[in-house]
């Protein structure tokens, strides 16, 4: 921890990195968007887009294939994911989809009529509710323990300087004790999820039927990180976390604590070769056959291979959260 001159603004994380990511100004409301800076499943390969369809396809079916079937992309970017499971869905079931993209920077110039654009979801959805890289970039308290093993809150500056505030208290504190127990070792740094937790609720109350999933960043009870997650990026690399609207500010996130029965989490790799994402690769007869094929296939395994691997894409956390209806990724 380092301090600051007296009358400098002190303030947590949360409040500080709301007003740098959605505030005038803020890192969201620019508009080059969060491509230009980090790159997600959406934009590495359009077989992510391919498999979403895929699953609202079976959401589709659960329901009993309604006259009007609602696919809500939340944190929507530009809304690269909507477009493009738009364009991988059957005829049939792209005609009865309303499709809404849920993002707080203004609409794009040119987006497609059939997205309509919204700062929330709606109030009622009957289908699925997408949530890629959404909850890391809700913002959340950190804390960190003091030389007499006492959790406090950490306090920043807009550039970035920090020191300890007063220690956890109230509901932070119980939710600290029951998803994230530090040690009492000075310096163990955690993020409090409370703030993720909500927004997550939230968004399930309005879905009537359907499914909603969560994907991102995540870890669990048993594999907290001893001096949390948080950080930066700009300009697609990983860099200091400043709250300044001048780079992302994201923490991995505890979906564990964001479940609700009957909720299952996956990794991503079981969740996309649950809807034929695989990346095997095509057998060497198809290049003396259809080399053109053959070229084709072996880039479609090559992204996929990415969407999928250990120790990148693959390791994300899918939270399934079925509201009125069997989990499609079982069986």
């Amino acid at each position: 921890m380092t301090g600051g001159t007296a009358g400098e603004e002190w303030r947590g994380w949360r409040a500080a990195a709301q007003d740098a990511l959605y505030g005038p100004g803020g890192f969201y409301r620019r508009p080059d968007g969060p491509a230009a800076h980090f790159r997600t499943s959406v934009h590495a390969s359009p077989l992510f887009a391919g498999a979403v369809a895929r699953l609202l396809c079976r959401v589709d079916e659960a329901l009993g294939r309604p006259a009007e079937l609602d696919l809500v992309d939340m944190a929507a970017g530009r809304g690269e994911l909507v477009l493009g499971v738009l364009s991988a869905l059957p005829s049939d079931v792209a005609a009865r989809t309303r499709a809404y993209a849920v993002e707080i920077a203004d609409r794009p110039p040119g987006l497609d009529h059939r997205v309509e654009w919204l700062a929330e979801p709606p109030a009622h959805v009957t289908g699925l509710l997408f949530a890629n890289e959404w909850l890391d970039n809700v913002p959340v308290d950190v804390v960190e323990v003091d030389p007499a093993g006492v959790p406090r809150l950490v306090l920043v500056r807009p550039d970035g300087t920090e020191r300890l505030g007063e220690p956890v208290s109230g509901a932070q504190a119980s939710w600290l004790a029951r998803w994230w127990p530090l040690p009492s070792e000075e310096g163990a740094r955690a993020e409090i999820g409370l703030p993720r937790d909500t927004a997550w609720a939230a968004v399930l109350d309005g879905v009537d039927r359907g499914l909603a999933v969560a994907v991102d960043y995540t870890h669990t009870t048993d594999t907290r990180p001893s001096f949390g997650t948080l950080t930066g990026y700009r300009d697609g690399r990983a860099t200091a976390p400043v709250p300044d609207g001048s780079c992302d500010i994201t923490a991995h996130v505890a979906l564990d604590a964001c479940a609700v029965a009957p909720a299952r989490m996956l990794t991503q790799r079981e969740a996309l070769r649950a809807l034929g994402v695989t990346g095997a690769r095509p057998p060497l007869t198809l290049a003396s056959t259809d080399p053109a094929a053959y070229v084709r296939a072996l880039a479609s395994a090559g992204q996929a291979a990415e969407l999928t691997a250990a120790g990148g894409l693959g390791d994300f956390g899918w939270l399934l959260q079925p509201v009125g209806i069997p989990d499609p990724l079982t069986g």
